[in-house]
């Protein structure tokens, strides 16, 4: 039992990781925005975080705070011209945006060490922190899923026109997904950088936009569970897969297709869906019966 805990502790701590990341995914998307701004957004929170302890020796809880802000006020800024946006060039703005903030990493040397990367990060954080990260984070998004807030977002994601007309601001509501969506990013980029030793500028960079991506596409896009379930068979696949290891990512498109083309909802809403139709059913056929 220990030597299992001990193998698959570290892959347990990036499922955490991943899950936040994919959290911070969906939320932009619940809210109707096709952004994958989520790398660019975490490598502000990891350099900010990293940097404000290594550098002006911050306790490492007031770094994550100010990761989590940094990250928001970056997405709110982000949200102001991508509001003139939609659709594919959202997507094409914000992975602009990932782009730059890894430039920036890549040529600030003094600063964020280049291509050499950021090392000797203090290791600070560990599965407990991380997990109540997670858990609060999950909390927030349901909570924010059963009130005005939420049924806004949803009304945006199916339809602007409508939503406008019932007197959702679309801009407003879209600009705060990206400051939460932000925040969340922020968060969890410190706490990866507090568990990675050192940050490069590729951490950040194309793959992990795929990853998040993937995450929520694979899982759901409508509930909380469904980008960490995402998160949890891509991250679990290449354990499970070892034999077809020179294949992996040629199993992940395959798996993403597959879905994309028989439960474009997701693997979890698809089945949360089918459940609540075969409680309906069972309803009606119960008042039939009566």
């Amino acid at each position: 039992m220990n030597e299992f805990l001990a193998t698959y502790h570290h892959l347990f701590n990036v499922f955490l990781i991943g899950s936040g990341y994919a959290l911070s995914q969906w939320i932009v998307m619940r809210a109707g925005v096709f952004s994958v701004a989520t790398a660019g957004l975490a490598s502000i929170g990891a350099y900010g975080a990293a940097l404000l302890t290594m550098r002006w020796g911050w306790h490492y809880l007031a770094s994550l705070l100010a990761a989590s802000l940094l990250g928001a006020v970056a997405g709110l800024l982000l949200s102001w011209p991508l509001a003139r946006l939609r659709g594919v060039f959202q997507a094409i703005a914000t992975l602009a945006f990932v782009q730059v903030v890894m430039a920036v990493a890549l040529y600030s040397d003094a600063l964020t060490g280049g291509a050499m990367g950021l090392n000797a990060i203090p290791n600070l954080v560990g599965t407990v922190e991380t997990l109540v990260a997670l858990v609060l984070v999950v909390y927030l998004m349901l909570a924010i899923s059963s009130t005005r807030l939420g049924r806004a977002f949803e009304a945006i994601r199916q339809n602007e026109a409508v939503a406008s007309s019932l007197g959702v601001s679309v801009n407003f509501h879209q600009a705060l997904a990206f400051a939460l969506s932000g925040a969340i990013a922020g968060l969890f980029g410190g706490l990866e950088a507090f568990q990675s030793f050192t940050l490069f500028p590729a951490s950040f960079g194309f793959p992990a936009v795929i990853a998040a991506l993937s995450y929520v596409v694979l899982g759901g896009r409508r509930s909380v569970a469904g980008p960490i379930a995402g998160a949890a068979i891509l991250l679990a696949l290449p354990e499970i897969s070892r034999p077809l290891a020179d294949y992996r990512m040629a199993l992940y498109g395959a798996i993403l297709m597959l879905v994309i083309a028989f439960m474009p909802r997701g693997i979890v809403d698809t089945a949360l869906l089918a459940l609540r139709r075969r409680r309906v059913a069972r309803l009606g056929q119960r008042e039939a019966v009566r």
